[in-house]
């Protein structure tokens, strides 16, 4: 074999280790291997054989290659401040909601009361708007103790306060109840889905990026929020 064989064999090596690298995402890899190119390449120059010379086509493709395998790795770095820079970003925005009461897809509603009395706040979402939203609330063995009704309703995500108050006039007891949701747009059913009202608690920031903390709903995402309390 040549010389000028032998270092040719010897660059497209070095240029499959270099893609290899950069896949994994080893920038040390990356930097030694495009060095080793390199070094090669002049050697390949510097020894070729005059009377069969290194083939110009072919070096112009391995630099080529080499070429669109550094611009993609200056591209994922790019990429990478980008993420980094969204995910601070997201990370003050979700701090900003410890505190917070949010309303999340959920059909529980919790009932407390105080010297003021009783509520409980819970929500909805609509995908379109509707003239009449009504809200049934059940106890733990899914009795329908109340209902609310709202009228005018826009589409997206609204709240809702009820104040104990059953249908018999008497004031329910503290705890959970769950809730549906059903909604009307003349004689057309619009779809509609509860919504649960949980306060932030506390907020990470990992490599999968921002969650929040919220009671049982852990690992909740900002796209998670329908709306802020």
């Amino acid at each position: 074999m040549t010389a000028s064989a032998t270092a040719t064999s010897s660059s497209q090596s070095v240029y499959q280790s270099l893609t290899a690298a950069t896949a994994k995402g080893k920038a040390n890899a990356n930097e030694e291997s495009q060095s080793r190119f390199l070094t090669l390449l002049t050697t390949q120059l510097k020894n070729q054989d005059p009377t069969n010379p290194a083939d110009s086509a072919q070096m112009t493709s391995q630099l080529a290659q080499i070429s669109t395998v550094d611009g993609i790795t200056r591209l994922n770095t790019t990429l990478q401040g980008l993420v980094a820079s969204q995910q601070s970003g997201q990370a003050l925005q979700a701090a900003a909601l410890v505190g917070h009461g949010v309303l999340v897809d959920g059909n529980q509603l919790s009932l407390s009361s105080n010297d003021s009395g009783s509520f409980a706040v819970g929500g909805f979402t609509l995908d379109g708007a509707a003239d009449t939203v009504t809200i049934s609330i059940k106890d733990a063995n899914g009795l329908e103790v109340a209902t609310e009704t709202m009228t005018d309703q826009q589409a997206g995500s609204q709240e809702f306060i009820w104040d104990g108050t059953t249908t018999s006039g008497a004031v329910a007891a503290d705890g959970k109840y769950t809730i549906s949701v059903t909604a009307t747009k003349g004689k057309s059913a619009v779809t509609a889905s509860a919504l649960e009202m949980a306060t932030v608690i506390s907020v990470s920031n990992s490599d999968s990026g921002v969650t929040m903390n919220a009671g049982r709903f852990n690992n909740l995402s900002l796209s998670d929020i329908r709306r802020i309390i």
